[in-house]
C-alpha cells in the first residue's frame, strides 16, 4: 500500500501551475481536500457572493480532477481538526498546500503544522508575500517603490502544467457540495452573476485569452466604465483559478500599454504585503486618529447606507456602480473609487461599513486589496489618498464617458441626453430619487469633520 499525500486546498483552485499539486504528485498518490473552514474565519466568513462563486470553482475543479483520474474531496469545520481525521483514515503523514496571507489562515497554517506534516508552497502572488524588502531589510510600506523593487524579480518562472496525478487504494469518504447550500434559493439573486461569469480553471483560461487580444489597448480604456476595457480576471485570480504567473507570462508579449496592467497585479501584491505586515487591516485603520472622525451613526445616517447600497443615491454613477455590483457581482475600477468616496466623504460613513459590503457582495472579494484600497480611499491607510481630496460625482461620470453605462444600470434616466444623464437636476423622472446630499454640502460637512480631527 502506497502513503498517500493530502492536498489542501484553499484559494488555488487549480492543477495548473500549482505548487502543492506538484509536489505531492511526485511523492505518490494524491488525495486533494477542500476545507470549508467557517470557524476558522470567525468574523470573515465568506461573503455570500464569494459562496456563490466557491460553489461553482469547486464544482469545475472535481470535474477537472475527475478528468485527470483523481477526485476532490470535499470536509466541513475547523482545519486542523479536518485534516488530522482525514490524514489518520487514510494513513497520510505528509499534507502540501499554498502559502496565504489572510489573519485566519495563517492561524489555521500554525495549527495545522502542529499535528501535521506540513508543506507550504508558494502560488498565489508574484512573488511570496514579505520576501520583497527594502535595503534595509525591512518590508516596504509605500506602493511605488515596493512595484520597482518587485520588477526587478520579474518575470515570474514560467508557469508549470498540470502534473499526472495518482489516485490512491481507497478514497476516504466525502460531503455533496450541494449540502453546503453555498448557492442563494429564497430569493435566488444570482441570476446576474451566472450570466456574466464562468468560475473555474477552464473560464479563468478564457478569460484570459480573451483580455490579451485587447491588453494592448488598456491604459486608454481601464477607466471608461461604458467600454469593455479591464480584464475580469480578479475573482478568477482570489480564487486561484488562474496564477499570476501564467497571467504574467501570457500578457509579457502583448506590447502597448500592457505594463499599465502588470502594475495592476503589481498593487495585487502590495495589497498582500500590507496585510501580511499589519493582518488587522481591515478592521483598524492604520492611521489612528481617523478611527476617532466623527463619522455619522443613527438611523439617518443607516437610511442614507441603504440607499448607497441599493444605488438610490440620486448620483446616477454611483447609483451605476451600485447596481452593477448587487446584479453581477463585480464592479468597475474607476467606480469603485468613486462609490467609494461618496460613501466616506459625502455621506461621512465609516469607510468600514463600505469594505463590510463589498466583502459580502463582489466576487472577488479580497481581504487584502478590499481593505487596502478602502483604506486608500479614506486617507487612514499606510499609503492612501489624502482624505480632502474628494472625488466629485457629477465631475467624474461625464469626464470618464459614463453616459452609456448609466444607461445600463439606471434604466430610468435611459432616455436623457449625454449632456443631462450625468446630472439629471429639475429633469429627473418619477421614480428616480434626489440627491442624498447636494456636492458641496456633502462636501463642506467632510471638510469640517476632518479639520475637527486634525485639530484634536
Amino acid at each position: 500500500m502506497t502513503t498517500p499525500i493530502i492536498v489542501w486546498l484553499r484559494r488555488d483552485l487549480r492543477l495548473a501551475d500549482q505548487p502543492a499539486f506538484r509536489a505531492a504528485a511526485s511523492k505518490g498518490p494524491v488525495i486533494p481536500v477542500y476545507v470549508l473552514d467557517d470557524e476558522g474565519a470567525k468574523h470573515r466568513r465568506m461573503g455570500a457572493a464569494s459562496r456563490w462563486w466557491l460553489h461553482h470553482s469547486l464544482a469545475s475543479l472535481a470535474a477537472d480532477l475527475r478528468a485527470a483520474g483523481s477526485r476532490l474531496i470535499l470536509r466541513r469545520g475547523k482545519s486542523e481538526e479536518v485534516l488530522a481525521a482525514l490524514a489518520a483514515e487514510t494513513g497520510a503523514r505528509e499534507v502540501h498546500g499554498l502559502h496565504h496571507v489572510e489573519p485566519w489562515w495563517r492561524n489555521a497554517e500554525r495549527a495545522v503544522g502542529k499535528g501535521l506534516d506540513l508543506t507550504l508552497h508558494h502560488g498565489l502572488y508574484l512573488a511570496p508575500p514579505g520576501s520583497v524588502l527594502t535595503g534595509g531589510g525591512t518590508p516596504f510600506k509605500i506602493y511605488t517603490p515596493f512595484w520597482r523593487a518587485l520588477q526587478e524579480r520579474m518575470p515570474p518562472a514560467p508557469p508549470l502544467p498540470a502534473p499526472k496525478l495518482t489516485a490512491p487504494d481507497a478514497w476516504p469518504t466525502s460531503d455533496k457540495l450541494e449540502d453546503w447550500q453555498l448557492l442563494p434559493t429564497r430569493p435566488d439573486w444570482a441570476g446576474g452573476l451566472r450570466a456574466e461569469w464562468t468560475p473555474g480553471e477552464g473560464g479563468a483560461a478564457e478569460r484570459l485569452e480573451t483580455f490579451t487580444r485587447r491588453a494592448a489597448r488598456y491604459a486608454e480604456r481601464r477607466n471608461l466604465p461604458a467600454m469593455l476595457g479591464t480584464s475580469r480576471l480578479s475573482p478568477h485570480l482570489h480564487f486561484g483559478e488562474v496564477s499570476p504567473a501564467q497571467v504574467w507570462h501570457a500578457l509579457a508579449g502583448a506590447g502597448g500599454s500592457v505594463a499599465t496592467f502588470l502594475g495592476e497585479l503589481g498593487w495585487r501584491d502590495y495589497a498582500a504585503n500590507v496585510i501580511h505586515q499589519f493582518p488587522d487591516y481591515g478592521a483598524r485603520s492604520y492611521k489612528e486618529e481617523y478611527d476617532r472622525l466623527a463619522w455619522r451613526t443613527g438611523p439617518e445616517a443607516e437610511a442614507d447606507l441603504a440607499a448607497w447600497q441599493q444605488g438610490r443615491t440620486g448620483y446616477p454613477i454611483v447609483d451605476a456602480g451600485m447596481r452593477e455590483l448587487w446584479a453581477t457581482g463585480w464592479m468597475h475600477n474607476r467606480v469603485r473609487m468613486i462609490v467609494a468616496s461618496f460613501l466616506i466623504k459625502h455621506l461621512l460613513i465609516d469607510w468600514r461599513r463600505g469594505e463590510e459590503w463589498f466583502w459580502d457582495t463582489l466576487v472577488d472579494a479580497d481581504y487584502g486589496q478590499n481593505a487596502v484600497n478602502w483604506q486608500w480611499s479614506a486617507g487612514s491607510g499606510v499609503d492612501a489618498n489624502m482624505f480632502v481630496r474628494i472625488m466629485a460625482p457629477l465631475t467624474q461620470s461625464p469626464k470618464f464617458d459614463a453616459a452609456g453605462y448609466i444607461r445600463q444600470w439606471v434604466p430610468e434616466l435611459a432616455k436623457l441626453g449625454d449632456a443631462e444623464i450625468h446630472d439629471p437636476g429639475l429633469l429627473r423622472p418619477r421614480g428616480y430619487p434626489a440627491k442624498l446630499v447636494e456636492h458641496t454640502l456633502g462636501r463642506a460637512r467632510a471638510l469640517a469633520a476632518h479639520a475637527k480631527l486634525k485639530a484634536v
